[in-house]
């Protein structure tokens, strides 16, 4: 089983999988993970607020910016994980595979931070697209796994300070000719072919051999058990002059010459000293380089490529993205229509009117009561949780006004109930700070038009900074909650 995971090892061989490697990417993913969790707990809040939560209404693109930024970061990572991955997969093959408790620990920790965020990223962008093959409800779970993905981080950050901190600086892990240094105190196990611990060859007995080789206790117990026992210590001189070193594999009985140094073995030590030259050095540096220079070039390529759902600069690059600005009714995207909401025909009902149910107050509006209590245009954006955005001018009844219309508070928290027979958005809740804005609008018209259906019509809610799911459509109660 060494040589199988050694000879492995070897051929996994990479000047980009080594510690200083592990520790840039590393390093760019847990930012690109943070700046996830930031924006997503944000968006978690925001459609759940623990009591007594408040949340900010300025700048009116808040939420615009942040979940446009969650899902930019999120899409940057499926190339950085990559790469991540790709560095460390020596580590995968290191011997032995398991050293101890604590060990042990770590490794089923990195494990749930390499499944947990494979099924994150991944469940996160079918969520752009709005298709869920998965047998789970999609944003608790993406809540939940963020909680796991930061705190196996920590755990791993905490076990590989000192490799981070041994290899945070580029002028302290390669040498002047672009050599990666390896300095094996510091417990990396992405050391380059050859520092670590191999079958020892040649002519030492077999218990010289294993000495130290394996740890102690029950675990270097299992590792003898699972290699089997040592090879007799006597040669045996097989055709052709070979011998058999015990443990090991044939071995040349004649000493011959390599590069000028007599014996197998002082040919063998003879190459890491032609490698350490300062043309390897300069290899090693070039395809370290060209390593980078992809994996930039994917990231910067998935991020143009999608960014502009809600960027206006890159909207024309906006080639994988879930939706397209300014494509849909009224040159506004839509994410779910009337069709699919249910409501063809209550919306359009002729006898439709809005209940507000106020704290001693119940009044309904028609549409053109509604426009007689006075209108209000405010220019703010559709942010919804997939990651499109678009600014776009609101003409309709304050929200303030039509609460004083029933005698209540301005600052009053609202419950707000859609024409929609079912769905997880049908009732939604809305803080005091929102009903109490100026721009907060129950919008009649977008755009200088009278609402689209699929946009909302009869009448819809628009504020400030909110998730675009909490800008209810079809709506036909508002009530103050007391």
């Amino acid at each position: 089983m060494r040589r199988v995971l050694l000879d492995a090892r070897a051929t996994m061989a990479s000047p980009n999988r080594n510690a200083r490697s592990a520790v840039v990417w590393g390093r760019l993913l847990g930012i690109a993970f943070v700046v996830c969790f930031g924006t997503g707990v944000f968006s978690h809040l925001l459609q759940d607020p623990l009591p007594g939560m408040r949340f900010p209404t300025r700048p009116v693109q808040l939420y615009q910016f942040t979940q446009g930024l969650h899902i930019t970061a999120g899409i940057a990572i499926i190339p950085l994980l990559f790469a991540k991955l790709n560095v460390v997969m020596p580590a995968l093959a290191q011997v032995p595979p398991v050293r101890g408790v604590v060990h042990l620990l770590e490794r089923l920790s990195i494990a749930v931070l390499v499944s947990a965020s494979i099924v994150q990223v991944g469940t996160g962008l079918l969520n752009t697209y709005q298709w869920y093959p998965f047998p789970f409800p999609f944003r608790q779970t993406h809540n939940a796994m963020a909680y796991v993905i930061i705190g196996s981080l920590v755990l791993h950050i905490a076990a590989k300070l000192p490799v981070i901190a041994r290899y945070w600086r580029a002028r302290d892990a390669y040498d002047a000719d672009g050599r990666f240094v390896a300095d094996p105190t510091v417990g990396s196990e992405l050391l380059p072919d050859g520092r670590e611990a191999r079958p020892a060859v040649g002519e030492r007995a077999a218990a010289e051999q294993t000495a130290g080789a394996y740890p102690r206790g029950l675990t270097g117990r299992l590792l003898r058990w699972v290699d089997g026992p040592a090879a007799p210590a006597e040669h045996a001189t097989r055709p052709g002059g070979r011998v058999r070193g015990p443990g090991t594999a044939d071995v040349s009985a004649e000493p011959r010459l390599a590069d000028g140094v007599g014996g197998t073995e002082a040919g063998r030590a003879s190459r890491p000293e032609q490698a350490a030259t300062a043309d390897g050095g300069r290899r090693q540096r070039i395809a370290r380089r060209g390593f980078v220079a992809g994996v930039t070039a994917a990231t910067v390529g998935v991020v143009a490529l999608t960014a502009g759902q809600s960027n206006r600069l890159l909207e024309p690059l906006n080639v994988f993205g879930a939706r397209q600005r300014h494509v849909g009714p009224q040159t506004l995207p839509v994410n779910r229509t009337a069709r699919a909401a249910g409501v063809l025909a209550t919306a359009t009902a002729a006898d439709w009117t809005l209940t507000v149910v106020g704290p001693d107050v119940t009044r309904t509006f028609s549409r053109a009561e509604l426009v007689a209590l006075g209108t209000a245009t405010a220019d703010l954006p559709i942010s919804c949780v997939e990651g499109w955005s678009q600014m776009a001018s609101w003409r309709g009844v304050p929200m303030r006004d039509l609460l004083a219309s029933v005698q209540a508070d301005p600052a009053s928290p609202l419950r707000i109930t859609s024409l929609e027979k079912s769905g997880g958005y049908r009732v939604t809740e809305m803080g005091a700070e929102y009903a109490d804005d100026p721009t907060t609008l129950l919008a009649l018209e977008v755009n200088g038009e009278t609402l689209d259906l699929d946009h909302g019509f009869p009448a819809r809610v628009i504020a400030p900074g909110r998730p675009g799911v909490l800008q209810t459509k079809w709506i036909g109660k508002i009530e103050v909650i007391r």
